[in-house]
């Protein structure tokens, strides 16, 4: 196994997800339901965690695309399977694991906006600010610096999504 620096501990980690709940309650709250829509495969954990914390009823859809490919990112984005439910007239939370050059978030925006729900919001557990994109994340749990993020998740080319921290590689 290769060496990791965590950059966020799962402490850190579970705190950072209860204030962006307490944050998505206060806004979000006197609606009826919330349909919270998790992108494939990273935002899992981050998610599951977020739910959990959630005051109002929860519906939970996913959906999933993809633009890395052996840990590099291909530019082009394509939907490998799509929502389950109809979100019409529904308040919508996207949940990411990372948003970085915002390429995937915007062509997930408009597939969602195209489905006509009443509102639509998104949460990051992790942001890098190499895309100008920060202004399309609602809530944002961490800033990350422009290295190659794992665990809580995350991972490289298949591994150390179980991790319960967010980390790097060492050199």
């Amino acid at each position: 196994m290769k060496q990791i620096d965590v950059l966020y501990s799962a402490e850190q980690i579970a705190a950072r997800v209860k204030e962006i709940a307490k944050v998505i309650n206060e806004e979000h709250g006197k609606k009826a339901e919330l349909v919270v829509v998790g992108v494939l495969k990273g935002s899992f954990m981050f998610m599951s965690d977020l739910v959990r914390h959630l005051t109002m009823p929860v519906r939970c859809d996913f959906l999933r695309v993809a633009s890395y490919h052996h840990d590099v990112n291909t530019g082009n984005v394509r939907m490998e399977f799509d929502l389950t439910q109809p979100v019409v007239d529904q308040d919508v939370l996207l949940v990411e694991d990372i948003v970085d050059t915002g390429n995937t978030l915007r062509f997930l925006l408009e597939h969602l906006h195209s489905k006509k729900p009443r509102s639509l919001s998104v949460a990051s557990l992790l942001y890098k600010d190499v895309g100008k994109a920060r202004d399309l994340v609602n809530y944002v749990g961490f800033t990350v610096p422009d290295k190659y993020v794992i665990g809580y998740g995350l991972d490289s080319e298949g591994l150390y999504r179980s991790l319960p921290y967010v980390g790097i590689f060492k050199k």
